[in-house]
């Protein structure tokens, strides 16, 4: 799985453009293809968030970055549920032992750090890399990197004993869908007391 986003991130990175769309090699519907189109949510949505950053920034350009990034979170949300989806139908023939317990986080949610992760760890890795700066910050980056690629190995492990965990029903999933209210017309006031 991290070896797929890492191959994603690297695509995305031949172009280095939010407007170019993902060339996913996956076929449409399976799981990787799904994978694939969460992890270049996640990418295209660090950059636009990278292009929002600077202070000088258009106002006018400022909003539209900021609209784009709200249906991005929206799109990211929906794709992670269908992950989970995904995991409802695999575990769904799966015995549930009568002590199973509910997980923190679904697995999709935890596939979601996963991805953020492995943009961290690519864009830290060019830090690493760069040769105009100096020793100081160098280092700080490479410890940074260091951490990023332990917490890698804990989350991957993680998620492996979690889906272990559901298979075999010593933990049970349980969906609680997100309830965004922000970008819904008629739940967010400031829209639905425009109209």
């Amino acid at each position: 799985m991290f070896a797929l986003f890492e191959r994603q991130i690297i695509d995305y990175h031949k172009t280095d453009s939010v407007n170019v769309p993902t060339s996913n090699p996956y076929r449409e519907g399976t799981f990787e293809h799904l994978l694939w189109e969460k992890s270049h949510i996640d990418t295209v949505q660090w950059h636009l968030e990278d292009l929002i950053r600077p202070s000088d920034v258009d106002p006018v350009e400022a909003l539209r970055l900021k609209r784009w990034i709200d249906r991005s979170n929206q799109q990211r949300t929906d794709t992670v549920e269908r992950i989970d989806d995904h995991y409802m139908q695999e575990f769904a023939t799966a015995p549930v032992r009568p002590d199973a317990k509910i997980n923190t986080e679904t697995p999709a949610w935890a596939i979601d750090r996963l991805s953020i992760l492995a943009l961290k760890i690519y864009h830290f890795g060019i830090e690493v890399a760069r040769t105009d700066v100096g020793p100081e910050h160098h280092a700080r980056c490479e410890a940074k990197y260091n951490t990023l690629l332990e917490q890698k190995g804990d989350l991957m492990q993680a998620i492996d004993d979690l889906l272990q965990e559901l298979a075999s029903g010593q933990k049970k999933m349980k969906l609680y869908r997100q309830m965004k209210m922000y970008n819904d017309p008629s739940l967010n006031p400031m829209l639905y007391n425009k109209k």
